[in-house]
């Protein structure tokens, strides 16, 4: 690996070991046997290597979502499908030492993050295209910006009160199935016109 892989991998690491706040630019290169100069001659800044890391970190964990590959079975949009994939979402939150903690500090802390902030903000636009297909059927790059922007934003919406719920109490947190039931309450209740 080059100087620029070996950083993104030491980031990760340190990201994983010890969060964003408390990574440091030394933290980093030790981790990946560079330099200082390196991090800014391939990333720009730290927290622009530290928010890559964690995109390529939930890239990682994205694989997990699509499951055991029985999602073929269920029809895209399908109640069934939402079930599948947000149980296999939920089992990510699980893992012990899990990802989604970080999203957790960046939200607690973004104001001492900006920079991270900032490159997360623009990687959220992508992470409900990505989802869409998974739920709905269909390609990512078919995803118009106004899908994403709509039904893109309302999963990711729902991941992110996800990972407060898991992080916060995961024995009272949503499986998918509850998810599920839920969803089915919302759209019989806009069906008929009345409340559940």
């Amino acid at each position: 690996m080059g100087h620029r892989e070996d950083l993104l991998e030491g980031a990760k690491r340190c990201l994983l070991a010890k969060g964003f706040v408390h990574t440091t630019a030394r933290d980093i290169v030790k981790e990946s046997g560079t330099n200082l100069a390196s991090i800014g001659y391939h990333y720009g800044s730290k927290d622009a290597l530290l928010a890559r890391a964690y995109v390529s970190l939930v890239e990682g964990v994205g694989d997990a979502f699509e499951g055991d590959g029985s999602l073929e079975e269920t029809a895209p949009g399908s109640l069934e499908r939402f079930e599948r994939v947000w149980s296999n979402i939920v089992a990510t939150m699980k893992e012990p030492g899990s990802v989604w903690r970080l999203s957790m500090e960046v939200l607690a802390l973004g104001d001492r993050l900006p920079e991270v902030r900032d490159h997360l903000a623009v990687a959220q636009r992508e992470a409900g295209r990505g989802l869409i297909p998974l739920l709905m059927g269909g390609r990512e790059e078919d995803v118009s910006d106004e899908r994403a922007d709509t039904l893109g934003m309302f999963y990711v919406t729902l991941m992110t009160g996800l990972i407060a719920q898991w992080t916060f109490d995961p024995n009272s947190a949503p499986d998918g199935e509850q998810l599920a039931a839920g969803l089915r309450q919302v759209i019989e209740g806009a069906a008929t016109g009345d409340a559940p």
